[in-house]
């Protein structure tokens, strides 16, 4: 049934979308591991954050298959949602962020926003990287907070903008930045909010799990553990599974669990999913999964750099193609999808307009005759589309 009623403005702005090539459309994929069925054909699938490919692991499914005694708690933690399976999952997740304790949220999106948004109010400063994931914006937004956004992982920027502010602060970076690939100057970071006596939050949800001993994420790499205040991480990336998650002190998480509205007003993640990320952790902890992982970066990787390709400073699994035109970027994506591989096109509001960038994440699962097929490919479509 069509709406009698039609705003004027929606047409309008969807045009507008549509003729600076920035429209977006949901299409029907079914992931199966490095490949995916698209419009009934099978595609090699290089856009998925599945990295260590736990999503499909069997001993990951059979485990919360053997969980599964309802769908959802269908309620929230404080009042009735609060199973033992969360408090064993946090237990795990805070010795594997070598933290006090750590507090489940039931996305890592969500996750971001009740830390930040909770923790910072109209008398803080928050210090943000300007590459920093939408869901750290929202929270500096939500938070009320005053939002000093510094330039992209350039500590001395930060320590310019941090000292002429002497309100409470917080600084907020990422380990691995979500489009470029490449990692955070956490160290100097890290030193810097000290210094100034800030509070030092970080998102890890793409290194976490992958770098550092055991996986325990970026921080643990850099060894600036003790530097991190609140480590704000997801469990639908790395770890192939949903939810996200806080490690901090005990005294933050009593804070968040009696102030943030999004853990408060939410209904509690499953038993069966908090089993599933428990089951991928232990797996995770071994670190096969990752030798593996960046045996495919390293390839993929010095390819493309030996045949000149702008990758930036991506050292990791996601590994963008800069492009610049968003016209350029949706054909880019496109000719891919026509040859089998499956890509997003990056654009604005996700980097900066004229930015565009062909994101290509890498996982566990791709072998390396799918790999070297992809690259040919790649290449021959930016000698015809970009040349």
């Amino acid at each position: 049934m069509k709406l009698e009623f039609r705003p004027d403005f929606i047409e309008q702005e969807l045009t507008i979308l549509k003729d600076e090539h920035l429209y977006r459309k949901l299409r029907i994929v079914q992931n199966k591991g490095s490949s995916a069925i698209i419009d009934g054909r099978k595609v090699l699938n290089l856009n998925s954050n599945d990295y260590l490919g736990l999503s499909r692991h069997k001993s990951v499914i059979s485990e919360t298959t053997r969980a599964i005694e309802e769908i959802s708690p269908c309620s929230s933690r404080l009042v009735g949602g609060n199973n033992s399976q969360l408090h064993d999952l946090e237990s795990q997740l805070a010795v594997h962020r070598r933290t006090e304790s750590s507090l489940v949220f039931t996305s890592g999106y969500t996750a971001v926003i009740g830390a930040l948004s909770t923790l910072a109010n109209k008398e803080t400063v928050i210090f943000s990287d300007e590459s920093n994931h939408a869901s750290i914006v929202d929270a500096c937004r939500l938070s009320g907070g005053k939002i000093c956004v510094f330039r992209h992982n350039d500590a001395e920027h930060l320590r310019e903008l941090i000292q002429k502010q002497a309100k409470r602060r917080i600084v907020v970076t990422e380990g691995i930045f979500s489009v470029g690939g490449d990692m955070s100057n956490l160290k100097e970071i890290c030193n810097i909010a000290k210094e100034f006596d800030a509070l030092m939050v970080v998102d890890d949800a793409h290194g976490d799990f992958i770098y550092g001993p055991g996986g325990a994420g970026v921080p643990s790499y850099f060894k600036v553990d003790g530097l991190i205040d609140l480590h704000v991480s997801s469990l639908s990336k790395a770890l192939g599974c949903f939810g996200g998650y806080v490690a901090t002190s005990e005294d933050i998480r009593e804070y968040l669990i009696n102030k943030s509205r999004q853990f408060i007003f939410t209904s509690a993640l499953p038993a069966h999913l908090c089993v599933a990320a428990n089951t991928a952790l232990n797996i995770a902890r071994k670190g096969n999964l990752q030798e593996v992982l960046f045996g495919n970066v390293n390839l993929f990787t010095g390819i493309l750099r030996k045949h000149g390709f702008n990758i930036g400073n991506s050292r990791s699994q996601i590994i963008p193609l800069f492009i610049g035109s968003e016209e350029k970027a949706v054909r880019f994506a496109e000719m891919l999808l026509e040859n089998s591989i499956f890509v997003h096109p990056m654009r604005f509001p996700v980097v900066k307009k004229g930015s565009s960038v062909i994101r290509i994440s890498l996982t566990a699962s791709h072998t390396k005759t799918e790999l070297i097929t992809a690259l040919r490919i790649i290449e021959e479509i930016a000698e015809e589309l970009l040349a």
